[in-house]
């Protein structure tokens, strides 16, 4: 097994790892929209997304995965009428790889948060 981190303060707080390896399989925590160099969240969701995608795109990297070995995608929006701005995005990131995929509208523990994305990828 082999844990991933991305130095981000939550990770050590809160005692979780960004993401862990595991035979063929990568579980990626539910990545927020910050920029985990500079701690800075932008205000709009699909920017938040991007940013969400790049952390995603990194950790999965570390792994030896990509994101084309994305099976599983959950969405948590902390309301529906953001939808509509968010879904450019995903399509941008996800629109050749379509994977399974749910959308949650829940809040998150932080206001400034908008979207958090977590993915599990295989490799068979």
């Amino acid at each position: 097994m082999k844990r991933i981190s991305t130095g981000s303060p939550f990770e050590a707080t809160m005692g979780y790892s960004r993401a862990i390896v595991k035979g063929g399989w990568c579980f990626v925590s539910g990545v927020t929209g910050y920029d985990y160099a500079t701690m800075v969240m932008p205000d709009g969701i699909a920017d938040q997304a991007s940013n969400c995608f790049k952390t995603i795109t990194w950790v999965l990297e570390q792994g030896g995965f990509t994101m084309d070995d994305i099976v599983r995608v959950q969405y948590t929006v902390v309301d529906a009428a953001l939808v509509d701005a968010l879904i450019p995005a995903l399509g941008v990131a996800l629109g050749d790889v379509r994977p399974a995929a749910t959308m949650v509208i829940a809040g998150l523990i932080r206001p400034e948060m908008k979207v958090e994305i977590e993915v599990t990828a295989f490799k068979g």
